[in-house]
């Protein structure tokens, strides 16, 4: 099969003829009909931040696509039956598997960083973790809901606990960005949406951000949104992994506000802890989703209730994925994603 492979930082992936994978007894081979570009996979390529499987390694964790063979083990899915492949698999036994905390197992494998990805005709995944794709959903475009929808559902639902009424920030409005962006809003928020980039604000406003903010060093936008909310934000989300944008969105919040880090970085960041204790503040992380999550997100899209297609503003081959990744470097675009031919 044809693969974009990744061999070691600071190189493109090369595209080549690798061996097919072969599905084991619990597992599923899904024929990949796209696969989402994601900032984790630069983090591998440009910023050093290694694979927990040395390369050479397929990235891609956010995968469609259809069921071309399955193990002898597994029951319930058939040749040719539409699929999504989660961003996580977990081990269903751990602790915090028991807990419904499987985005957090203590065995996880995400494909594209423990075992080769979606970056490829072909890949295996277990049965037990790929999930049917509801009637009516676009099988290339909801490549993006296995990561890009559903880490921000995840974001809103279960670490920001957003409540109708709750007054919102999302920095950074990128594909994860703008996602949190519209559950935020369907879950009944007032959503201010911050960003350095026009034409992205123009769609978070689309996607129901009450107000927009150009964002910046500085403590100018903080000071806005305090003003616009008489004291600061319910609950903030920071969906880029940038310290200053990190400390923003902690000093945007008002007494007992909640911050949700949803951007990965590697950085120390200054944290005003005292302020954190004396209004009863919170700072909380967040990782993928729960697989139990995945159905009543696909039902928001199902039923329009969340956009899909419209923030996928680039599809490219798989010959042209360094190009793709070049567009994500540059900031252009909202998701983009590589579609197989």
């Amino acid at each position: 099969m044809k693969a974009a492979v990744f061999y070691g930082p600071h190189e493109p992936l090369r595209v080549e003829t690798v061996p097919d994978p072969v599905a084991g007894p619990n597992e599923i081979l899904v024929q990949v009909a796209a696969c989402g570009l994601c900032h984790t996979d630069l983090h591998y390529i440009d910023h050093d931040v290694p694979t927990a499987n040395k390369p050479p390694l397929i990235l891609g964790h956010e995968v469609s696509g259809r069921v071309k063979a399955v193990g002898s083990h597994v029951s319930g899915f058939a040749i040719g039956d539409p699929v999504l492949v989660p961003a996580v698999f977990s081990c269903g036994t751990c602790r915090y598997c028991r807990q419904g905390r499987e985005n957090i197992c203590e065995h996880m494998v995400m494909p594209g960083n423990h075992v080769h990805g979606g970056y490829a005709e072909y890949m295996v995944a277990p049965a037990k973790d790929v999930l049917h794709l509801l009637p009516g959903l676009p099988l290339v475009d909801s490549a993006i809901i296995a990561d890009a929808m559903s880490t921000p559902y995840n974001a809103v639902k279960n670490r920001g606990r957003v409540r109708p009424g709750d007054r919102v920030a999302v920095f950074g409005c990128g594909g994860v960005g703008l996602n949190v962006v519209q559950i935020a809003a369907a879950a009944g928020a007032d959503v201010i949406a911050v960003d350095i980039d026009q034409e992205k604000l123009a769609v978070a406003k689309q996607l129901g951000a009450q107000t927009v903010l150009p964002g910046g060093e500085g403590y100018a936008v903080v000071k806005e949104i305090r003003r616009l909310t008489g004291g600061g934000v319910d609950v903030a989300f920071e969906a880029i992994g940038y310290p200053p944008t990190i400390t923003q969105a902690f000093d945007a919040l008002a007494r007992g506000g909640r911050l949700v880090i949803v951007g990965y970085c590697q950085h120390a960041v200054p944290i005003n802890v005292s302020k954190l204790m004396f209004y009863e503040m919170e700072m909380v992380g967040s990782l993928g989703c729960h697989p139990l999550d995945y159905i009543p997100l696909m039902k928001m899209v199902q039923t329009g209730t969340l956009t899909l297609s419209r923030l996928i503003s680039h599809r490219v081959s798989l010959d042209d994925i360094n190009q793709g990744l070049d567009y994500l470097r540059n900031g252009q675009g909202l998701r983009n994603i590589v579609v197989m031919d």
